[in-house]
């Protein structure tokens, strides 16, 4: 989450006239995340987030998102729930931009994650895959493999600026990663994005999953291995460590409710790789293009390194447990 597009009291209160909830009490600007402008609404003494897509989110995605996020919630699983205009669509256009009312998940995220949490995620992760595998949605992943060549030539030139070896060492990583990437996993709808900011606890139990704007189609073991990347390395940059209960734990979670195959398991050294490759290249990209006076948090790209050295000296899947 983030801020790009600046509202005042008169525009919220203009895009809620597109809606039934009554009278804007409060609203806040949402600092964290850098892909979309978010907004906290108090309507009528109930919270709402407002999101307004940028950057990466295309038009013809957001019925994805909304009617994903819907069917899970009918399906009792904890993610925002998608808001209806008076028009009966729950994607509002305003400004010359799309932007989403959802429903807000009570809770907060945690820095800190203790193994009990991962292992609730776990659980939560393959949940949400057997609950979407007979959803009919399509959407493909636009920052898989095949799109990482193009992000990394459009950095190349500049994100030495970053670290001396960046571009060496991301060309090197790439090469491999393609070179090895499996074709032929199980696949279904993945969230794509489960980084600590984006898992709500509420008194140390799980509340939800939110920010569902790179779900897509793609093999569901990907989903864990952007979860190792994301949620099980410890400490800050150079410092960084896996910790290897908290994937024990998030793997058995998993495991209580989709067993991964052979085959999955043979290929979580890649997939990590390449979910590490990935956020790499995403966050350099971001780093060298922040957007000016937007309100945004950027993250570091540099810690990914660290991880990336990790997972290439992992010889197999057993490595990301003892």
């Amino acid at each position: 989450m983030a801020v790009y597009t600046k509202l005042n009291q008169s525009k919220i209160e203009q895009i809620l006239s597109n809606y039934n909830l009554g009278e804007l009490e409060s609203f806040k600007g949402i600092r964290e995340g850098i892909e979309n402008t978010n907004y906290f609404l108090l309507v009528n003494k109930k919270k709402f987030i407002l999101t307004i897509y940028e950057k990466r989110v295309k038009s013809e995605d957001l019925p994805f998102f909304s009617n994903l996020m819907s069917s899970l919630n009918k399906s009792n699983f904890k993610c925002p729930a998608p808001v209806a205009n008076s028009n009966n669509s729950t994607i509002t256009n305003f400004d010359g931009k799309e932007l989403m009312l959802v429903s807000f998940l009570e809770g907060k995220a945690k820095q800190n994650l203790s193994p009990d949490n991962c292992k609730s995620i776990g659980i939560e992760t393959a949940k949400m895959h057997e609950l979407s595998k007979n959803l009919k949605l399509k959407r493909r992943n636009d920052l898989s493999v095949n799109s990482w060549r193009g992000l990394f030539n459009s950095v190349k030139d500049q994100c030495s600026k970053l670290h001396k070896d960046l571009p060496k060492l991301i060309g090197e990583n790439l090469n491999n990663v393609e070179k090895n990437w499996p074709k032929d996993l199980p696949k279904g709808i993945i969230h794509a994005d489960l980084f600590h900011d984006n898992i709500f606890f509420n008194k140390d139990k799980f509340s939800g999953f939110i920010d569902f704007y790179f779900s897509c189609e793609d093999f569901l073991a990907l989903e864990i291995a952007i979860c190792f990347n994301a949620l099980c390395f410890d400490g800050l940059k150079e410092n960084l460590s896996f910790n290897v209960t908290k994937a024990k734990n998030f793997i058995d979670g998993y495991s209580s409710i989709r067993k991964l195959s052979d085959l999955e398991k043979q290929n979580i050294k890649v997939l990590s790789q390449g979910a590490a490759l990935r956020f790499l290249l995403t966050r350099v990209f971001d780093a060298l293009n922040t957007v000016e006076g937007a309100i945004v948090k950027v993250k570091d790209p540099i810690e990914y390194l660290k991880r990336l050295e990790f997972h290439n000296n992992a010889k197999n899947y057993e490595d990301y447990f003892f």
